[in-house]
């Protein structure tokens, strides 16, 4: 099974940019559904970003436009370049991973995922 370890969260004040990343253990271009999830305390899960085996990527509408998803093949890293921050952004950012295509109405949903690293705090101060 695939291991997932994010990295990259951090403190911002409202207006600014990080960008998440998540080494896998194993090569996952054209293999495996990416995503990037969030929780903040008290509400659920909330999926974030996608990216298909073939490359294909979905957005949360809370953060299209201003949030890119990608992944380096080389390095079996995934990425979430977050810009244009909001105190709403602040939650746990968690990767998560599946073996396959996923239909396009499941791909934000947490449900369909198997594969989950430890998470990353992002907090945005206003």
């Amino acid at each position: 099974q695939v291991h997932l370890v994010e990295s990259g969260g951090g403190s911002v004040q409202s207006g600014g940019s990080l960008r998440l990343s998540c080494a896998a253990s194993e090569y996952i271009d054209g293999i495996y559904s990416m995503a990037w999830f969030r929780q903040a305390p008290g509400k659920e899960r909330e999926g974030v970003a996608t990216i298909t085996p073939a490359g294909t990527v979905n957005y949360g509408h809370s953060v299209e436009d201003r949030f890119i998803i990608s992944r380096d093949t080389a390095k079996n890293t995934l990425y979430l370049q977050m810009s244009s921050l909001e105190p709403a952004d602040t939650a746990m950012y968690y990767c998560a991973a599946r073996k396959g295509s996923i239909a396009w109405s499941a791909r934000l949903m947490s449900t369909v995922y198997d594969y989950w690293g430890q998470g990353t705090q992002v907090t945005v101060s206003s």
